[in-house]
């Protein structure tokens, strides 16, 4: 006997079915809603199963809600859109009927073959905004032929589906918002507390349980008044009348004054914020929005008193020496002293001139802490650190799309030195064609922004430095000579600090205390061997090389001693026992050519011995205790390349 075949589509009670809709998911949301809805819709069709999804858009892969097939519900199931019936009702967002020969259209699906899928109805469930939230699909293993009736009940099932999936996208988001508000609620750093209509507390945040001293449990259902003085409650109730009348809606008043709080302990603290009113249900709130200025009027008052002692100090230390950090009082080190009183009165421009590590930059900003520009920007550029491509851009900035990259306006350093002091430093550096520029702006003080073709005017000081021999740049044709006359107005030379051994103690002293201080140690004065011993190298990375040796002998410091023992590299440990040894020949006076072969040879002697090797580790910089940057400029200045 053969078993008995569900009637045809064609002969559905559409009666009976819609009674079946209402009843099986009337009483049901989410998920249980879903499963009666896929089985209600199977059994109405006469169809193997029924499943309804949501969609995974990046994925794009549909995941079930609710999956019914052959009498029982499939759970966890998710499914590859690609080369099936599903893709078609995703990407054309509208109703799709297979009524036979699924398989042959899809070969590619997976699913189909297994289950035996013969036809396919489906339709896209959509949000109000038109976004794709998932499916509905109804299938077979016999064909399923046209039949309107069925059709339209197929529409009616996925309307149903639609609508739950909308409120249940909708529930998402309104957990999703209070969530959010909750976090920002919480995390406040000002007190926020909620009023009913009667001014009873409703809610408070953790920033007001800390302002008020008092436990969310103990505040909520009391009248607010109880925490705040008498006269400031008072005037709370004053605050929300005023905002009753207020004719805008959302009132909100700013509590000028401030309140005063009460603590637990019943000491008052001055408190100020908003106070602001909104209606759920008709029923009206209020929001007060604190905070507790007694930091705020303690750090102001410690300001001001640190400020005042600031100002003494920084009195009595100019009493002593007048620039706050160069150290030395050898007469060529005054010299230059001399020279920054003359200049920094004035708006001249200076040229800094010097070896590498000889201070510039500091008497750059001595010359403008003196000027007339002092309370305004000293900007400091590095000629030498910006690609030949981006100095002009920075230098003056450009505007949207004025190149690949420009995606928005961006000012030059000279447009933010406006009514200030510019540091152009390692000047030698810059290309020719921005040389006529920086000469303009020298001789008018105007210049234009990469892609505009508008002028804008600087009132800016320029002060430059190099350590290149400007003269000699000049005769080679690599540096403009009326740029060279231009920024010469007023040259300083900065004596190398083999010029000025005296100091040599003073800013060894400085920096080895200063190091000391930073890493929390205690160090014994420099001995007189160590005076001799710093003393007898020539330094030709200067102050900064100094400073390098000093920082690596406080670091490597033993029993509160400096241990210039494992920190002057090899050469200058050679150097210095040659010095202190007493030949003759090294306290000889050299000249420049012969002190620039010296430190020629000593790189050298580096080099090789790292096998060529600059910066990390073994280096020939961390040999010579020298910045990987400065040697490699030295190297370049004293024409040293690797053999090939």
């Amino acid at each position: 006997m053969k078993p008995s075949q569900p009637p045809p589509m064609h002969n559905v009670d559409e009666d009976a079915v819609l009674r079946a809709i209402l009843e099986g998911t009337a009483g049901e949301t989410g998920q249980p809603f879903f499963k009666a809805l896929v089985k209600g819709l199977a059994d109405a069709l006469h169809t193997r199963g029924a499943w309804v999804s949501e969609y995974l858009g990046e994925a794009r892969r549909l995941r079930s809600l609710a999956f019914y097939a052959d009498g029982q519900y499939l759970d966890h199931y998710e499914y590859d859109i690609t080369g099936t019936p599903c893709e078609v009702v995703i990407d054309k967002r509208c109703f799709v009927h297979f009524p036979e020969r699924v398989l042959e259209m899809f070969p590619q699906d997976p699913d189909l073959s297994p289950m035996g899928v013969v036809s396919y109805m489906g339709a896209p469930l959509l949000h109000t905004d038109g976004r794709i939230l998932g499916h509905l699909a109804v299938f077979d293993s016999r064909p399923m032929p046209e039949a309107p009736r069925c059709t339209a009940l197929f529409h009616i099932f996925a309307a149903r589906a639609a609508a739950e999936h909308r409120r249940l996208v909708a529930e998402a988001e309104v957990r999703l918002r209070e969530r959010q508000l909750s976090g920002l609620v919480e995390s406040a750093m000002d007190a926020i507390v909620k009023l009913d209509r009667d001014l009873c507390v409703v809610m408070v945040n953790p920033a007001a349980e800390k302002v008020f001293g008092r436990s969310a449990r103990e505040m909520t259902g009391r009248k607010l008044g109880r925490f705040l003085s008498r006269e400031s409650a008072r005037r709370l109730e004053t605050l929300v009348a005023q905002l009753a009348v207020s004719d805008e809606d959302q009132p909100c008043l700013w509590i000028g004054g401030g309140l005063s709080g009460v603590g637990a302990e019943g000491r008052e603290f001055p408190a100020e914020g908003t106070l602001s009113s909104f209606q759920v249900h008709r029923d009206v709130f209020y929001t007060l929005i604190l905070r507790n200025v007694n930091d705020r009027l303690e750090a102001e008052k410690k300001i001001r008193a640190l400020t005042v002692e600031t100002e003494i100090l920084r009195e009595e230390l100019k009493a002593h020496h007048d620039f706050d950090d160069i150290v030395g009082r050898s007469p060529a080190l005054l010299s230059a002293l001399h020279d920054v009183r003359q200049v920094a009165g004035t708006d001249a421009t200076v040229l800094l001139l010097g070896e590498t590590g000889t201070g510039k930059e500091l008497f750059a900003r001595a010359i403008h802490a003196r000027s007339r520009r002092r309370d305004a920007p000293l900007i400091k550029v590095n000629c030498a650190a910006i690609p030949a491509t981006l100095v002009e851009s920075e230098l003056f900035g450009h505007v949207e799309g004025a190149f690949t990259g420009a995606t928005r306006k961006r000012e030059g350093r000279f447009a933010l030195a406006d009514g200030g002091t510019i540091f152009l430093d390692e000047v030698g550096e810059l290309p020719l064609e921005m040389q006529s520029k920086l000469l303009r702006i020298l001789q008018e003080g105007e210049f234009e922004p990469v892609g505009s073709s508008e002028t804008r005017r600087v009132n800016v000081r320029v002060l430059a430095a190099t350590n290149r021999d400007l003269e000699k740049e000049v005769e080679a044709g690599r540096f403009r000579s009326d740029l060279f006359f231009g920024l010469h107005l007023f040259p300083m030379r900065l004596p190398p600090l083999r010029e000025r051994p005296e100091d040599i103690p003073l800013l060894s002293e400085a920096f080895a205390q200063r190091f000391a201080r930073g890493m929390g140690r205690t160090l014994a004065p420099l001995s007189e061997d160590d005076r001799r011993r710093l003393c007898a190298y020539g330094w030709p990375g200067n102050v900064r090389e100094l400073e390098n040796v000093l920082e690596r002998a406080v670091i490597t410091a033993e029993g509160g001693r400096l241990n210039l023992e494992r920190a002057l590299p090899v050469e200058m440990r050679d150097e210095a026992a040659r010095a202190l040894s007493g030949a003759a020949a090294d306290f000889a006076i050299r000249t420049i050519s012969e002190l620039q072969e010296l430190e020629r040879q000593n790189i050298l002697r580096a080099l090789e011995h790292s096998r060529w090797r600059v910066s990390g580790d073994g280096g020939a910089a961390s040999i010579l205790g020298m910045n990987p940057s400065t040697l490699t400029s030295r190297m370049k200045a004293l024409g040293i390349r690797r053999p090939a």
